[in-house]
């Protein structure tokens, strides 16, 4: 600046505000002429309107992808028009908040200064500063009205409704559906073409998967069935009793849903007496009550209470006293 010139004055509109306050010399440190307030579209007030209403016609899609969410949901659901409404919907939210960026906001990089000597900013500056940041806000809602109140907020609340909509689907909460099975006192054993089972038609070291009878289709109700021979079962507490003696052999019975991931037990190694799930090689002994001795399962297969009627055949005495399957289980708190 020469002689001759004035310096220019800061106007507190124009310009990076340092927080020395309006009306005061431009700072030394900052290049002149910057301007924060500046957007590309702002010197074209013709555009500019014409990207609102662009960036509106989007979001009505949007809002309207929404409403066709709701109604195919209504209807019976269909999964590929469901996840084109979500994408449409989302998508076109998107380009309209870039849209919206890219041309009718500032964004640009500008200098601020640092201060004089850079000491220590008053509490008038830091509130002038303060001031200059919130500017922008200030600018987008008072100059967008138009697409914030009338446009996105009342958009964004109906997609962002009806793409919550399908967590309904999700039904209702399992409450503690899920510690129980089908098995009840009195339910015969019976195999998967329904015949029941007999004390007699398990041999020594066989197994046989069972469901209650009345519940064949039931997932969470398959057992297996061993026969022991003599070998003695150490049983945890609270579960005495729970294998049936017949002769010289004794019969067990274990849930088929392995603790780790819910597979199927399916392997049994009689040299052993080991039960093995082929998922993740969960290895449980059937003689230390089907506890875990190899692999990620957490704890034992829980043991189903057996008992016998008059005629030979296999029953349940009562449901499973522990819930089965994964081991979050344990992690339940109940």
């Amino acid at each position: 600046m020469t002689a001759t010139e004035s310096p220019k004055i800061f106007t507190g509109t124009h310009g990076p505000d340092d927080g020395a306050g309006e009306g005061t010399p431009w700072p030394d440190d900052v290049p002149p002429g910057q301007d924060d307030t500046w957007y590309p579209l702002r010197d074209d007030p013709w555009r500019a309107k014409r990207m609102e209403y662009f960036i509106a016609f989007l979001w009505v899609v949007a809002a309207l992808c929404g409403v066709g969410l709701v109604i195919v949901y209504c209807l019976g659901g269909q999964a590929e028009l469901e996840g084109l409404f979500l994408l449409v919907g989302f998508g076109l939210l998107g380009i309209g908040l870039l849209l919206w960026a890219r041309n009718l906001l500032p964004g640009h990089d500008v200098t601020a200064s640092r201060g004089t000597h850079h000491r220590t900013s008053s509490p008038e500056e830091r509130a002038a500063v303060v001031e200059s940041l919130s500017r922008g806000t200030d600018a987008m809602m008072s100059r967008r009205g138009f697409l914030v109140k009338k446009v996105l907020v009342p958009v964004g609340g109906i997609f962002g409704l009806a793409a919550i909509f399908p967590l309904a689907s999700l039904g209702a909460r399992p409450g503690r559906a899920l510690y129980h099975t089908k098995w009840y006192k009195g339910a015969r054993l019976v195999t998967e073409d329904n015949v029941a089972l007999h004390v007699d038609d398990i041999v020594v070291d066989g197994l046989m998967t069972v469901f209650p009878e009345g519940y064949i289709d039931d997932p969470t109700s398959p057992v297996v069935v061993l026969n022991i021979g003599g070998d003695p079962i150490k049983a945890r507490a609270g579960q005495a009793g729970f294998e049936v003696i017949s002769g010289a052999n004794g019969i067990v019975a274990f849930s088929k849903i392995c603790t780790h991931a819910g597979c199927a037990v399916s392997l049994f190694n009689i040299l052993s007496m080991q039960l093995i799930c082929p998922c993740h090689q969960s290895t449980f002994n059937i003689l230390q009550d089907a506890a875990p001795v190899f692999g990620p399962a957490p704890r034992p297969l829980p043991q189903l209470p057996l008992g016998i009627r008059p005629d030979g055949y296999l029953i349940a005495l009562s449901d499973f006293v522990e819930p089965i399957g994964p081991g979050f289980w344990n992690r339940s708190g109940d």
